[in-house]
């Protein structure tokens, strides 16, 4: 696919130009569809899979890329800050069917420009698309002050949780919850095989010898 112009022949500015990454054809369709029913946007490309978009979205050189939350081989998180290290003047645009604090927080800090659920109203997504290109941050003020807040304390601290990782301590808190590994792979946008290590590293620290015994644990020590 051939790049966009800047301008047109009557010198009118270039439309926007748009990556789409979703695993579902029918809403890449979807949206490609309402995105180029718009005079001033364009969709340059579309994937289905995080590790295609990640190669081709900086050769396309979108304005903005609309990037799945979830995602068969990884997530629209990890996809953003792979492309922002490559090239940091492409706008991230998270959209989600999940309403997730820790996806939030990841988003934030992947660097991506907005975040925002799947059940959006169409106009609503075409001006978030237009904020997020023209430089607009779409990120609650409050949620990113507490996601800043976060980063700036760390995890609440309990003695005997002192020697986990943070990513240990969530993982605790998600076996307390009732998750299995590979939900909470998923929730923790990492590999199934990243979460049993941790896992095991965990269980050694705290000397226990199952899930159940972590899962009764977690109750003992809730981290909120």
């Amino acid at each position: 696919m051939t790049d966009t112009a800047e301008t047109g022949s009557d010198g009118a500015a270039a439309p926007l130009r748009v990556f789409l990454l979703d695993d579902h054809e029918i809403v890449r369709r979807g949206i490609k569809e309402l995105l180029e029913g718009e005079p001033d946007l364009v969709v340059v490309g579309e994937s289905g899979s995080a590790q295609e978009a990640a190669r081709r979205i900086p050769a396309l050189r979108p304005d903005v890329a609309i990037l799945d939350g979830r995602l068969p081989d990884g997530s629209g998180i990890d996809v953003c800050r792979e492309i922002r290290s490559v090239d940091p003047s492409i706008k991230a645009l998270i959209l989600t069917s999940y309403d997730d604090d820790d996806a939030l927080f990841a988003a934030i800090m992947a660097g991506a420009a907005g975040y925002v659920l799947k059940q959006v109203r169409g106009n609503d997504l075409v001006d978030t698309v237009r904020r997020v290109a023209a430089g607009q941050s779409m990120l609650d003020p409050a949620m990113t002050a507490a996601v800043l807040e976060r980063v700036r304390t760390g995890p609440p601290k309990d003695r005997e949780l002192e020697g986990l990782t943070e990513q240990e301590q969530k993982i605790l808190e998600l076996i307390g919850q009732g998750l299995t590994n590979r939900q909470i792979a998923e929730k923790m946008f990492l590999a199934e095989k990243t979460v049993k290590n941790y896992v095991s590293s965990m269980l050694a620290k705290l000397g226990l010898t199952s899930r159940t015994q972590a899962a009764i644990f977690a109750t003992k020590h809730p981290q909120h």
